[in-house]
């Protein structure tokens, strides 16, 4: 009976089907995205670190150190128990490739003597420990002699040196030694016999410097092992175990392995040694990534939820197709004596065959949506990058398996309030087509839009309090009601306006009742009449494009506020420093200058104290031409910038950022976003042009200080005098410029005052204070400033880093805002924005197609019956088309306009809003919602496409309606 009930309805089964894999396919990419992204960010955090430490990431790297606290079979057995440890338990704990392995012992430092002290000077004293390293001769260069013997030669132990021993300890290549110690009983001699390198540089075997065996005779492993370690002729005093772990093959489990291998290893030397150690570089990388992971499942369960809601009212709505087919059925079944239950049941197992194809096939779209994730490189843009490392897990499955549980909930509620209803209740129903809708008779739009607006309060009050006290979005935990709310307020809206067409759709109709042609008044009459039963089409089309564009408007304005954010808080698309020559004494000489001049003050007491003036540095300035003919550069500015200049407005003084600017060149380089000034950005550089004395200062030092244009401003530095400046302008923001306040330390703003001050001390405005440069260079000082370039379109930053190399200019800082653009995209939170984003506005276009298409056949085989009747009428096949244009221009066209709507009001709404998920005192300038018309034109043409073949479908089948079969139908 199930099978035939599924054959009967097969369209409507695959389309319920198709909402069950998308279902599943979209939550069980969630873990496999976020396992993906972050194995990627793992390993390039793991090259990072090894970029800027020169060191191996993959280090686990443990030492000893036995004392005497140890008898010296306690410690034998103590370091065989070790070594064990360290390649049967620890090394398979990893599960990682091991790249290099090594075992290093040494000595105490002992006296050496040489055999023959006519040669060698016996004089100097040579202080030398026995070292060697396991497999040492596979990895080194003999740069003299040869490598030592694993026996002694004639009662002679051969040794090699780093050439750095040589020079440290005088000794001689072909010398011999021996020790000299009252606690080595026997006679041990040592004769240099090489010079040893390392072969290779980059070889991961060696973590320590060559330097670091400057005062170490190598001798062969074999040797030391019989010798010290087991018989223990010379006393070992420690012993290091190095594993280098290919960190290459790490995945996200290796993490979890690393750290709990690294806790064993500490135990276990704990319990056998008093004195250890243990380095592992990777690991403070490692132990951020659970809350890195946290925050990142946080976020896409959050961006999905837009997605979530949109699907869940398609599976809602396909059920509730089926069940309207099945509602005669149901109700002759339960007046034949069938329970609910087993009506209920029928549909449950129907549910979980369906669900058991969507969990078998969905984790595998799953898998396809994480590529495409992974290749996102902004909203609906895709690139060319490596492959996201993506694999199906046990957890993939486990989120399938949820959201196929959670979707038969949703297919399931419409059979339940079917079976509801009798026989006799479902012919009157069938007669009462203008009853109200579930939501809009118990209100459920209005209280999803009050849910929704007071959600809007609340994140408005938190941003007002984030800048006001100027903390971090990290100093909040990120909401995942900040997407839900939009979803609620998506919904609440379009239930709203769906409550108020139908008065629109009357007015219309009592409007021109006189004048309506007989297709337009039919058409309003059923659209009028029967307002129900398309509203379950209109809200799944209105909200499915209003999710689509509030998606897209989303990620265009969190990516394009990304970029404007490093735009303008580098000034320009390149700024750098350059070495400037000065006469400054090297580090440290001032201060031994001071305290000699200290000491002689303490000889003569009674001598008049003379205060030490510093000597003022002076620099010497770099040309500057060559930075214009640089490779790609369109423009170059000089930009002076002092942090912590000081000022002085009649007896109040205060510090704020000197900023000191060419301003011809500076308006050709700089970059500032249109309409963040009161008026255009050149107007002001050309009212600073006017006088070599102006000065523009920022809203905060006027508001501050009671400042306006026209009055006078004394400013200066360290070391500087004042000088006076005249204030030509005020403006809210400047290239490179924070406005923003900074959060004090509390203990300095609790201390710092009581009361009213020490609430307005926590709270940090920057000022700024903007001049000419040629006037700060003549009347003040000529100190270093930046270099801003402006580079052509077509500019690679390569070429210009490989001129500088070239030409030898000196750059001791740089900043490329290209490069910082290209890393904030590759940041797994913002790809998860654009992925998701992007994932939801072609889900919700297909969906919404599915979904009309789908509608629109079912609705028009049911009229089947009327439309014949029309036709038996007298109606032409013309005037019915004319009709259903009519219909759909009434319904889906009006849902689409209210789709629009609210996608755009809900994009003004609550897009400022993600600033919460973003960084808030660095968001400068100030969050903008962007609409790109290409979103909105691509809507346009899929909606127009939608409607064209939906036409189309319904005029065919319309042709090919019988008169006389659709009127042998019974009676209407």
């Amino acid at each position: 009976m199930i099978m035939r009930k599924m054959v009967k309805n097969k369209w409507l089964e695959l389309s319920l089907l198709l909402g069950l894999i998308i279902s599943v396919g979209l939550v069980s990419s969630m873990p496999i995205y976020t396992n993906a992204i972050l194995q990627r960010l793992l390993i390039k955090d793991l090259e990072l670190l090894q970029d800027g430490s020169q060191q191996y990431p993959g280090i686990f790297w443990t030492s000893v150190f036995l004392t005497g606290d140890m008898t010296p079979e306690q410690s034998k057995q103590a370091i065989q128990e070790a070594d064990d440890y360290m390649v049967k338990t620890a090394q398979p704990r990893f599960k990682l490739p091991i790249k290099s392995y090594v075992t290093e012992r040494a000595t105490d430092k002992y006296n050496m003597v040489p055999t023959n002290a006519d040669k060698i000077d016996s004089s100097v004293k040579r202080m030398a420990d026995i070292t060697s390293l396991s497999s040492l001769e596979d990895h080194v260069r003999m740069i003299d002699g040869k490598f030592p013997s694993a026996e002694p030669v004639n009662g002679v132990i051969e040794v090699a040196v780093v050439d750095q021993t040589l020079t440290n300890l005088k000794m001689v290549v072909g010398q011999e030694y021996t020790i000299e110690d009252e606690s080595v009983t026997g006679k041990f001699t040592f004769k240099i016999v090489g010079v040893i390198d390392r072969k290779s540089y980059d070889d991961v075997y060696w973590y320590n410097a060559l330097s670091s065996y400057n005062s170490s005779l190598l001798v062969a492993y074999p040797w030391f092992e019989k010798n010290v370690t087991q018989e223990r002729q010379l006393m070992l005093r420690s012993s290091i175990w190095y594993t280098a772990v290919d960190y290459n093959q790490m995945k996200l489990d290796s993490i979890n392995r690393f750290i709990t291998t690294y806790s064993h290893t500490e135990d276990f030397l704990s319990e056998r040694f008093p004195n250890y150690s243990m380095k592992a570089p990777a690991l403070q990388t490692m132990s951020t990534y659970f809350v890195k992971e946290d925050k990142l499942r946080t976020m896409l369960w959050s961006l999905n939820v837009p997605v979530m809601i949109m699907l869940a009212y398609y599976l809602f709505m396909v059920s509730n197709l089926i069940t309207d087919r099945q509602k005669t059925e149901i109700a002759v079944l339960r007046s034949r004596g069938a329970s609910r239950l087993q009506i209920i049941m029928s549909y449950v197992v129907e549910g979980l065959l369906l669900g058991g194809i969507a969990i078998l096939v969905g984790p595998f779209c799953g898998l396809m949506l994480t590529r495409m994730l992974g290749a996102s490189n902004g909203f609906l843009e895709f690139v060319q990058r490596a492959a996201l490392d993506v694999q199906l897990n046990n957890e993939a499955f486990q989120y399938g398996l949820i959201a196929v549980l959670c979707s038969l909930v949703m297919t399931i509620l419409p059979v339940l309030f079917a079976t509801r209803t009798s026989i006799v209740g479902h012919k009157q129903q069938m007669a009462r087509q203008t009853k109200l809708s579930f939501w809009h008779k118990y209100f459920v739009d209005v209280v999803l839009l009050g849910v929704s607006l007071y959600g809007l309060q609340t994140f408005k009050r938190r941003m007002s309090d984030m800048q006001a006290l100027g903390l971090e979005a990290s100093d909040l935990q990120m909401d995942p009601l900040l997407f839900l709310v939009p979803a609620l307020f998506i919904l609440g809206l379009s239930f709203l306006l769906l409550r108020i067409y139908p008065w629109i759709i009357r007015l219309i109709y009592q409007a021109g009742r006189r004048w309506w042609s007989p297709s337009l008044y039919s058409t309003l009459l059923q659209v009028g009449r029967s307002i129900t039963q398309y509203q379950a089409i209109m809200v799944f089309l209105s909200v499915t494009l209003a999710t689509g564009l509030f998606s897209a408007s989303a990620a265009r304005t969190i990516n394009k506020n990304t970029g404007e954010k490093i735009m303008y808080g580098n000034g320009a698309d390149i700024s750098m420093q350059i070495k400037w020559e000065d006469d400054a004494p090297p580090p440290g000489m001032d201060m031994e200058d001071s305290a000699s001049s200290d000491d002689s003050d303490s000889t003569s007491a009674a001598a008049p104290v003379v205060p030490v003036v510093k000597k003022k540095v002076q620099y010497s300035e770099p040309p500057f031409l060559p930075m214009t003919q640089l490779p790609g550069v369109d423009q170059a500015a000089k930009v002076f910038t002092k942090k912590e200049a000081n000022f002085t407005i009649g007896k109040e003084k205060g510090n704020a950022t000197l900023m000191g600017i060419d301003t011809d060149d500076f308006g050709r380089t700089a970059w500032l976003r249109n309409g963040l000034l009161d008026h255009s950005f050149n107007d002001y550089l050309n009212l600073l042009a006017s006088n070599p004395s102006a000065v523009l200062i920022s809203r905060t030092l006027a508001d501050q200080f009671n400042l306006k244009v026209g009055d006078h401003i004394y400013v200066g530095w360290n070391g500087v005098e004042n000088t006076m400046f005249n204030v030509f302008g005020i403006v809210d923001y400047w290239p490179s410029w924070n406005p923003n306040p900074k959060y004090a330390d509390k203990n300095t703003a609790a201390s710092s005052g009581t009361g009213a001050n020490a609430k307005a001390k926590k709270v940090l405005a920057p000022m700024l204070i903007v001049g000419h440069l040629s006037y700060i260079q003549n009347n003040m000082a000529l100190e270093p400033y930046d270099v801003w370039l402006k580079l052509k379109p077509s500019a690679s930053s390569q070429e210009l880093y490989d001129a500088l190399e070239e030409k030898n200019i000196p750059v001791t800082k740089m900043s490329d805002a290209k490069q910082e653009l290209i890393r904030s995209k590759n940041d797994p939170f913002q790809l998860a924005i654009n992925g998701v984003m992007t994932l939801g506005f072609i889900i919700s276009i297909v969906i919404s197609f599915c979904g009309f298409l789908l509608y629109w056949i079912l609705s028009l085989s049911s009229r089947v019956l009327q439309l014949g009747i029309l036709r038996a009428m007298g109606i032409s096949f013309r005037q019915l088309i004319f009709m259903l244009i009519g219909e759909q221009l009434l319904t889906s066209g009006a849902a689409i306009g209210i789709g629009l709507l609210t996608g755009g009001l809900t994009s003004r709404f609550f897009v400022p809003m993600f600033q919460l998920s973003l960084q808030s005192t660095s968001q400068v300038p100030p969050f903008q919602v962007t609409f790109d018309p290409r979103d909105e034109l691509q809507l346009y043409i899929i909606v127009s496409i939608m409607l064209v073949i939906g036409l189309f479908i319904l005029g065919t089948m319309l042709s090919r309606i019988k008169i006389h079969q659709a009127v042998k139908l019974g009676e209407d």
